[in-house]
């Protein structure tokens, strides 16, 4: 087949692959959803919930990037065990204040709308939820069908914490950053 009969062919399968990546991207968040609820769910102390939500998810989050893009531009001057121990510590973070959220029995009333591609693995997923009688709009943006960061009422929840980080990173550099961490994970609850 000569190139200029399977270009067009490219073209038109294009919008297609993307439509595929949106439908997996939705249905990926729907899973994760359910498996996080169904956890929450079976776990009475609310004390062993994030430990509970952790594998799960660690499989449909991914903490390196999230941690990454927290950190900013002073993550290249992390070393890499520099770089293990903030991903760990963030994760923790983030597991832990997530978990807070729930009440084990009440699930939130979510509306998954028309998720939107923007470009080469990334999907935006948006949502509407009612908990406990407050309505929140919250959008999951995914990259190769992980969840990378949470907008939660507009306000993304990296960018959040980027601000605190960044300033972490420029008083004390890595070790700034990891102490920092460190200082919110082991507080109480």
């Amino acid at each position: 087949m000569t190139l200029r009969y399977l270009f067009p062919l490219l073209l038109a399968a294009a919008p297609l692959a993307a439509s595929a990546q949106v439908a997996e991207a939705q249905t990926r968040l729907k899973t994760a959803v359910t498996e996080v609820l169904a956890v929450a769910d079976r776990t009475a102390n609310r004390g062993a919930l994030p430990e509970r939500l952790r594998p799960v998810l660690q499989k449909y989050v991914n903490f390196d990037t999230m941690t990454k893009r927290a950190v900013g531009p002073g993550w290249r001057q992390f070393t890499p065990a520099q770089q293990q121990a903030a991903s760990k510590l963030f994760s923790t973070l983030i597991i832990r204040s997530y978990s807070g959220k729930f009440t084990p029995g009440e699930h939130p009333d979510i509306t998954y709308k028309p998720a939107v591609s923007l470009g080469s693995d990334r999907v935006d997923v948006p949502t509407s939820m009612v908990y406990k009688g407050s309505h929140y709009t919250v959008v999951y943006r995914m990259e190769q069908m992980h969840i990378t960061d949470v907008v939660i009422e507009g306000v993304s929840l990296v960018a959040n914490y980027r601000s605190q980080l960044d300033a972490q990173f420029k008083k004390g550099g890595a070790n700034g950053v990891i102490s920092s961490l460190t200082q919110s994970v082991s507080r109480p609850q």
